[in-house]
């Protein structure tokens, strides 16, 4: 993050975390903020980062180690698992509550940010029961949650139902109650995403409404928890370019400033997440931003200046191990990346019958799609002897292309560039389904040394050209490629390793000096 100075204040410039940090929330302890994130099926999940000024952050671990029941998440499942978390402090604990979609409301805790966290605990079963947040009421000693509805699972949507929960975190205390109709209020439609909060004795609701792409931000108030509530819009686009500011969480800074971090969808690059500033408006409602719109550049939160910080992407594998911004497509197994002496990720490769279709294998490791023009290099070198063997860096979405390594027939190394379109509408979603087979987007050329440096151009809209380099300098390869995301996460970048089914073992690939550097 650069700052820029005005007058004798400094500037930030949205967004604070340019990649896909879907559905924000975020907590202040002593003087450091914490922010978790959801991350759908990819393990590990729960990503934690840390910050000191709320606009340089650093990825600091992840709370959940592999998502459960582990069989149910054995396969990618894209756009399911770990859905809008919320990220409090209580009773000296960090709790994290979070809705998986076809289960139910689950929980972790852990006396510090780093762990240890428990298992996954559920805390209320059912289908559809999205978006919890609790909250624990430090004058009264009650705790409540409230949470959202998907239609997709449940049938229902646009409401939020809450209950009296008990205050270990373990359980709820009642059948709950619909606390808020979005039906009933006018114009008001996919009402989710609800953050709870206790301020100048009022019960606050901030929740989200109108869809990711062109909503709003909403704030509900009352007495009582259980209502009445009424409502205001105190966020949205107006003639700004932040299209949807949408879903996120209000922070108070030690020295007792407020401020909001949100997402905003922009596409293949995911959600986004920006920072607003926020105060309090002579009728006790909260103002976010400029008078209710996304800002692009403000005066920096009144904190100590950090040295510019962003979650790391570039890695050497020391000792063939990854670092914590890379994530299987699923719960990953024992054996998929091995550790060895020297730096350079080496990978198994897997074997499958399903090598056409990066989007159906679990051991893609993978990490967020930068969200400014970028040039994405690693090098590569097939180990595999096994005739189809394969290994390569994939740009991995709703459709996906990848450039990389083959072993063939006669024993030769060669070159290969493939693509395979979106998913049709209305093609089976299940997580082994045959989508369609990828397609060469080049011809095949021969790596002498069964090496290759690989580079992936990502343009304006996230338009990818990709290039190779097998000892004769950097040659472009195919046609421009438009990642996509799937429905609800960003596209990513992704290495793998396979080889056809088959007895014993097949052999490896290693990559080493992955870089991203802004173009």
């Amino acid at each position: 993050m650069t700052y820029e100075t005005h007058g004798t204040y400094e500037t930030y410039t949205n967004p604070v975390l340019n990649a896909d940090w879907s559905d924000p929330d975020v907590v202040c302890v002593g003087d450091d903020f914490y922010l978790t994130a959801s991350s759908f099926g990819r393990a590990p999940g729960l990503p934690l980062l840390h910050s000191r000024d709320l606009v340089n952050w650093t990825l600091v671990g992840h709370a959940l180690e592999h998502l459960e029941p582990a069989e149910e998440f054995a396969g990618p499942r894209h756009d399911c698992g770990v859905w809008a978390p919320s990220l409090r402090h209580h009773d000296d604990r960090f709790w994290i509550f979070w809705g998986d979609p076809d289960q139910g409301v689950f929980q972790v805790n852990a006396p510090e940010i780093r762990g240890p966290w428990t298992r996954p605990h559920l805390v209320k079963e059912g289908r559809g029961l999205i978006d919890p947040c609790p909250l624990w009421d430090d004058e009264t000693g009650e705790a409540y949650l409230v949470h959202a509805w998907a239609k997709s699972r449940s049938g229902v949507k646009n409401r939020l139902t809450g209950h009296r929960m008990h205050p270990d975190g373990t359980s709820l205390l009642d059948e709950g109650k619909l606390i808020v109709d979005g039906d009933r209020i006018p114009g008001w439609f996919t009402l989710e995403g609800p953050k709870l909060y206790k301020h100048d004795g009022w019960f606050w609701i901030l929740a989200p409404a109108g869809g990711v792409e062109t909503g709003w931000q909403g704030a509900f108030r009352a007495r009582d928890f259980f209502g009445p509530y009424e409502e205001k819009i105190v966020l949205e686009q107006k003639d700004t370019e932040v299209n949807g500011p949408h879903q996120g969480g209000w922070v108070r800074t030690p020295a007792g400033e407020d401020w909001f971090l949100h997402f905003q969808q922009r596409g293949a690059y995911g959600r986004v997440v920006h920072l607003q500033p926020m105060s309090w408006g002579p009728d006790g409602w909260p103002v976010l931003g400029d008078e209710g719109a996304p800002v692009a550049v403000h005066r920096r939160p009144d904190l100590p200046v950090q040295p510019p910080a962003a979650p790391a992407t570039d890695d050497d594998f020391p000792g063939g191990r990854f670092g914590r911004q890379w994530q299987w497509t699923a719960n990953p197994q024992a054996g998929w990346a091995t550790q060895h002496s020297a730096d350079g990720l080496r990978l198994t490769c897997v074997r499958t019958a399903d090598a056409h279709d990066l989007r159906t294998l679990p051991n893609i490791l993978t990490q967020r799609l930068p969200g400014v023009p970028s040039a994405v290099e690693v090098e590569l070198e097939l180990h595999g002897e096994e005739p189809g063997a394969r290994a390569g860096l994939a740009v991995l979405g709703d459709a996906f292309g990848w450039i990389g390594l083959q072993r063939g027939t006669d024993g030769s190394v060669h070159l290969v560039h493939r693509f395979a379109e979106a998913v049709a509408m209305g093609a089976p979603p299940t997580p082994f389904g045959q989508w369609g087979n990828e397609r060469d987007a080049d011809h095949p050329r021969l790596a002498p040394e069964g090496r290759a440096r690989l580079r992936i151009e990502i343009g304006t809209g996230a338009r990818c050209r990709f290039a190779y380099d097998v000892g004769e300098g950097l040659r472009w390869s195919g046609p421009v490629f438009a990642a996509t995301p799937w429905r609800w996460v960003g596209a990513l970048l992704g290495l793998f390793a396979l080889a056809p089914t088959g007895p014993g073992p097949a052999g490896a690939a290693s990559f080493t000096e992955f870089r991203i550097r802004p173009l």
